[in-house]
């Protein structure tokens, strides 16, 4: 036998962990574990800034400028081409003349004439309702992709012979799309005002955009909420003609 005081006085108590202890370890856990990723994820900058969105906006206005001076250049490439292909070709008149309505069709010579300049705005930031009307939506008091094309379409419809959007004339293959309220064309971004300028008899391009049922619904919401709307006529102008590519892009499948 061995004596009372080598043996035990009775069994050891294992401790208990109650559920309020497992919830404080948890919970300082999870805490470290959320210093450490905010860590790692900051390497010591300041995640409330803006400047992720500023390099995007930064980012996308500079590939604008790029795609804008590549266009010049390569309208300028364009022209020196056609001046020595003008040079002893070999084609007859009757194939130049067909040659140069192709070139009038596609849009890449220029095209003069009296011409007129429909201006589309967003409302005023602090529009409200003209009596009778409800109160407006964000999206009532911004120009819609819609907006522009009803406009472009119907000028097309009053026989434009050349129609330019901002600082570039449209073509067969153009694109008039938006983004929120920003214009994207041809690989160039815009906001607003939007300027439409058209070369054409001055008439029938006022009477197709009367007659426009999409352009009748934008002058409601010119009336109701102040949308900016503004027709100008010109005297003689020239609409310098597409100097961007008319490479077509398309998908392909993959093999």
């Amino acid at each position: 036998m061995s004596n009372s005081a080598d043996s035990p006085e009775g069994p050891v108590r294992r401790p208990i962990w109650r559920p309020v202890r497992l919830l404080t370890a948890g919970v300082f856990a999870l805490a470290g574990l959320i210093f450490v990723t905010s860590f790692n994820t900051a390497k010591g900058t300041n995640l409330r800034t803006d400047d992720s969105l500023l390099k995007l906006s930064d980012l996308i206005q500079e590939r604008s400028d790029k795609n804008a001076a590549l266009e010049e250049s390569t309208g300028v490439v364009r022209e020196n081409v056609d001046s020595l292909a003008s040079r002893d070709s070999g084609s007859t008149e009757a194939e130049d003349a067909e040659l140069r309505g192709l070139e009038n069709a596609a849009g890449t010579k220029k095209v003069s004439g009296k011409a007129l300049t429909v201006t589309l705005d967003d409302a005023p930031p602090d529009a409200t309702a003209n009596p009778g009307y409800p109160e407006p939506q964000p999206n009532d008091l911004v120009i819609h992709q819609q907006d522009l094309q009803a406009v472009v379409n119907a000028l097309w419809q009053g026989g434009a012979s050349g129609i330019r959007v901002m600082d570039q004339r449209l073509i067969s293959t153009s694109a008039v799309r938006c983004v929120g309220n920003t214009l994207i064309l041809q690989g160039r971004v815009y906001s607003p005002p939007y300027k439409i300028t058209a070369v054409g008899d001055r008439d029938r391009l006022r009477e197709a955009l009367a007659d426009s049922p999409a352009i009748q619904n934008y002058q409601l919401y010119v009336q109701a909420y102040g949308l900016g709307w503004k027709v100008d006529e010109h005297g003689e102008t020239t609409l310098p003609g597409y100097t961007g590519t008319v490479d077509l892009h398309y998908a392909k499948p993959v093999k």
